[in-house]
């Protein structure tokens, strides 16, 4: 019986090309393919994959949280993260998220398929370089927070200090003369950055670091 997969990426001609990949591996079929972490869930729920690959930067719900939504509603489904990022917040976010996996997009049509074989039989997986940051991340998590935040580009740090003051999305709008749309991008990025999931999330790392103060 070959390995279901649900395929889950923004970029339509990376994840066709998983698609075409995986076509010529005869103990895997690909059953379908999403878009964003939002549509993810709607197509696991409707074609029950065995294994979802899944992005971690996208629009409307990310890897992180989506995979945090299916292994809440679907805790049999395996989860392999097949991400650009090799930055410690994106691998600590959706590993803790219950991903099962994690591979960077340059990996070999080998690593891919040794993957989705292992996390179906039960077994984690992580690629070598993902092992190393994922020791190195926990031998010094204390660094690892210190330099998220340093990651942030100026403009989402200005826009996380005003999320953090309470500021909301259509305020910071008109305070920074950018739309709204630009805001949750920017918003969403800084929290996939910094492995938060709300705004809450941010009010208390703020606190936390120093940022702003409790008047």
């Amino acid at each position: 019986m070959k390995i279901k997969v649900l395929v889950t990426d923004d970029h339509q001609l990376f994840r066709e090309g998983l698609v075409n990949l995986l076509f010529s591996a005869p103990d895997i079929e690909v059953i379908a393919q999403a878009k964003d972490g939002k549509d993810a869930i709607e197509k696991a729920k409707h074609y029950k994959p065995d294994v979802v690959l899944m992005d971690i930067g996208m629009p409307v719900m990310n890897g992180i949280e989506a995979t945090g939504v299916l292994k809440t509603t679907m805790p049999d489904v395996k989860i392999v993260a097949v991400s650009m990022h090799s930055d410690w917040q994106y691998v600590k976010g959706i590993l803790e998220a219950g991903a099962d996996g994690y591979l960077l997009k340059n990996c070999t049509y080998r690593q891919l398929t040794d993957a989705i074989k292992s996390v179906y039989a039960g077994k984690k997986y992580l690629s070598e370089d993902i092992t190393e940051l994922v020791i190195s991340g926990y031998l010094d998590p204390s660094k690892s927070v210190q330099d998220s935040y340093a990651e942030l580009s100026e403009r989402e740090k200005e826009i996380f200090i005003l999320l953090a003051e309470g500021k909301s999305t259509r305020e910071i709008s008109d305070k920074l003369f950018i739309s709204v749309k630009t805001v949750g991008t920017h918003k969403q990025n800084l929290l996939e950055k910094l492995s938060l999931k709300t705004t809450a999330d941010i009010v208390k790392y703020a606190i936390k670091k120093g940022l702003i103060r409790l008047d």
